[in-house]
């Protein structure tokens, strides 16, 4: 006949520590993050560049035409357009690409 052997709920659960033969080596690890010019063919990016020479390309075509008004009204936009999109795309990118 069989012989029954109980184990109690605090041995069933008790697991002797574990430690491993060989100790982990500590190695370090270092982060490089290549900047590449191809992350500027970012759709985005294409388009705000492309908008600003459209404007820039009709500012000069206006100038040719003499409609100098017309000009002066566009140079005043650009002083203010140009930076600040400057400054967006490259935030952008940044945070796009960066992180």
């Amino acid at each position: 006949m069989r012989e029954t052997h109980y184990i109690g709920f605090r041995n069933f659960l008790h697991k002797p520590s574990f430690k491993p033969f060989t100790k982990p080596r500590p190695f370090k690890a270092y982060s490089f993050v290549p900047f590449s010019p191809l992350a500027m063919l970012d759709p985005t990016i294409l388009t705000i560049g492309g908008i600003v020479l459209g404007i820039a390309i009709i500012e000069r075509i206006l100038e040719r035409w003499g409609v100098i008004d017309l000009v002066d009204q566009f140079a005043r936009v650009m002083r203010f357009i140009l930076p600040v999109t400057f400054y967006s795309a490259l935030i952008y990118f940044f945070a796009t690409f960066m992180f």
